[in-house]
């Protein structure tokens, strides 16, 4: 199997995406694209190695993909088997020769790359990583302290952002105030609607007990002083020095 044929495997595999033959004049050049946005991600083509700044005349296959950080593609286009991209915007899409100096490994991370930087916010957001959040808990509405007295694993109210492999830190309000528990997100968009003068519930998650803190170690003002975090009106992100106190 060459490295191209390799290169198409890998993106029907992981991506579910099929090459397009877009140009009649060039059958040896493919083009993969998200489904939602249109938007390319990788350019397979075969043009002579003088093209690409390369010795000779026979013919290379080549891969184009994006690069969202300018400062990483100089940093690949001065390593062997790179050059700026072909036939492409040169600022953020890069070449890479398919003749075996860069390895597969390689290669499919950088599709991975190009992938991500050319996703639609949505399907970014879905595809993301696992995240981090602070979320608050009042208990003039609910009993959160013996929430997980008799469960390990309670419903709660879905933050907007927030999807299935998350960890959620609840911050108890007060007379509490501070955080109390580390939870993991097992299920969301677990359909709900809820509305008073206080609260609105549209989607509930499900949130499975990992830790507990003692109320003395992350309080509001630790949270204030020590991390930066004024307020916990909402989810949010947390910074990594808290997220490594919080281990």
């Amino acid at each position: 199997m060459t490295l191209r044929d390799s290169v198409f495997k890998y993106i029907k595999d992981k991506y579910m995406a099929d090459p397009e033959y877009l140009w009649r004049r060039y059958p040896g050049y493919a083009v993969f694209r998200h489904k939602d946005n249109n938007k390319w991600f990788a350019v397979v083509m075969d043009v002579a190695r003088d093209k690409v700044g390369l010795n000779g005349e026979e013919r290379i296959d080549i891969l184009d993909i994006k690069v969202s950080d300018p400062l990483f593609a100089d940093a690949l286009v001065s390593q062997k088997g790179f050059c700026r991209g072909y036939h492409l915007n040169k600022a953020n899409w890069v070449t890479v020769f398919l003749d075996g100096i860069v390895s597969m490994k390689t290669i499919c991370s950088l599709i991975d790359d190009s992938f991500m930087a050319t996703a639609s916010a949505r399907k970014k957001e879905k595809i993301r990583p696992p995240k981090e959040w602070v979320i608050p808990a009042n208990p003039k509405y609910y009993d959160i302290v013996h929430a997980f007295d008799e469960a390990d694993e309670i419903n709660w109210k879905q933050g907007s952002g927030i999807k299935t492999g998350d960890t959620v830190f609840m911050y108890v309000g007060s007379p509490v105030s501070a955080i109390l528990y580390k939870c993991k997100v097992t299920e969301t968009d677990i359909p709900y609607s809820y509305q008073d003068d206080n609260l609105t519930i549209k989607a509930l998650m499900k949130i499975k007990l990992i830790k507990r803190y003692k109320p003395d170690k992350f309080t509001f003002e630790v949270l204030n002083d020590e991390y930066g975090i004024y307020a916990v009106r909402g989810p949010r992100g947390i910074p990594n020095s808290l997220s490594e106190a919080l281990k």
